[in-house]
């Protein structure tokens, strides 16, 4: 699979940059130790393996998921072998008992790069994934930032995402939510993060979910009036080690705006996919006729597919990297862009916001109004996109 050609590009993003700066990149990582954290995730598994090729003295990758830690030591090891350093992975949840004991027991890493998070628009649906949106997005964030001080970290990286620019989902508003407690915090320890696009084929995405309805033999569906911006997996890998080890405290990379960046539909992608794949797309007008068609097309060489307009919660019309306001550097990289973060808030809300989601754990009650409206208080220019229909209820 060709995944820069259905994105509708020739060549990677990075590719000069990465290339001006690779002496420095293997230098540091040469001489250091890293700690991954959501390493098995796509940008994770794309982060570690930025990391590994540059051999490092150690690489500690953590992850909730057993399985995705698994092939990932197999991905490596088929590709890469071994490092003269140590390379170990943990199946442990970040915001465990079991996690804190792995840090005190060794738990120094020059660099701590921290990519879980709960991305997906769909998670706002009820009150109880947005509360656990709250945990890995902002509070589990400020605990491995504090970890990571106590231990004597050089430096923290923090994955966010260009929907926390004038955020419309609760998402988005998590990570802008962050961005604040990041700010407070690289008083403490250097922190750099970045935005960028949506990565192609990432684990859960609509785009990975196409392979899924191939294999299992089911239409493919996707909206025909959203334009994203994309990015590879080993690009995603790229931004975020060079927005970690050449980054100063307070940056905010993210990729240049420009004809090499494409800004595509996910129909006009599923198009492209099918062909890669040796099928002719059929547009189908309803859900019922693609299911009914999906048992005998395929072995006339056509895959049902139905693009419709979207409608659900928490889309935004357009994807953006920055807003008014943030002073941008544009000229030390050729395709990265860094906002110099002089984003301003009260920071006695950071406390407020804290008090607040711990009383309504305390209560085991709470409602997505209660979140929505903490959320309003803490971005007050937060305008949330509320249609009253959710992913869950389409194909």
């Amino acid at each position: 699979m060709d995944i820069l050609k259905l994105i509708g590009r020739e060549q990677l993003l990075f590719e000069e940059d990465v290339r001006n700066h690779e002496v420095e990149l293997a230098k540091i990582v040469g001489k250091s130790s890293f700690l991954v954290i959501g390493g098995a995730g796509s940008i994770g598994q794309a982060v570690s393996k930025e990391i590994f090729r540059r051999n490092p003295k150690k690489l500690h990758v953590v992850d909730i998921s057993e399985n995705n830690l698994v092939e990932l030591v197999r991905d490596i090891r088929s590709s890469m072998g071994y490092i003269d350093g140590q390379f170990e992975t943990f199946a442990l949840d970040v915001g465990s008992l079991e996690y804190d004991a792995f840090v005190k027991s060794d738990g120094y890493y020059d660099y701590i790069l921290n990519l879980s998070a709960l991305k997906h628009v769909r998670s706002e649906k009820d009150p109880f994934t947005l509360m656990r949106m709250i945990d890995v997005n902002i509070l589990n964030t400020i605990k491995t930032i504090d970890q990571a001080v106590l231990k004597g970290g050089k430096k923290y990286f923090c994955v966010s995402t260009d929907k926390a620019a004038n955020p419309v989902n609760m998402m988005g508003a998590s990570k802008r939510i962050m961005e604040m407690f990041l700010l407070e915090k690289n008083k403490e320890i250097p922190i750099s993060t970045a935005r960028f696009a949506n990565v192609a084929f990432s684990d859960g995405s609509l785009l990975h979910g196409f392979n899924q309805r191939i294999i299992k033999k089911q239409p493919i569906v996707a909206p025909n009036d959203i334009k994203r911006y994309f990015v590879t997996p080993q690009e995603s890998g790229e931004l975020c080690l060079m927005s970690c080890l050449l980054g100063d405290s307070k940056d905010i990379f993210f990729p240049k705006l420009s004809e090499k960046l494409h800004l595509i539909t996910f129909a006009e992608i599923a198009l492209k996919y099918l062909k890669q794949m040796g099928y002719e797309p059929y547009l189908c007008q309803s859900e019922n006729e693609a299911r009914a068609l999906i048992n005998d097309l395929p072995s006339q060489g056509k895959w049902p597919c139905l693009f419709t307009n979207s409608d659900t919660t928490g889309e935004k019309d357009f994807e953006e990297f920055f807003v008014k306001g943030e002073v941008l550097d544009l000229d030390k990289f050729h395709n990265l862009g860094i906002i110099k973060s002089n984003f301003d808030f009260d920071r006695k809300n950071l406390t407020y916001f804290l008090d607040e989601i711990n009383k309504m754990k305390q209560s085991l009650s709470w409602t997505k109004n209660d979140l929505t409206k903490l959320f309003k208080y803490m971005l007050p220019s937060f305008s949330h996109k509320e249609t009253g229909k959710f992913l869950e209820s389409k194909m």
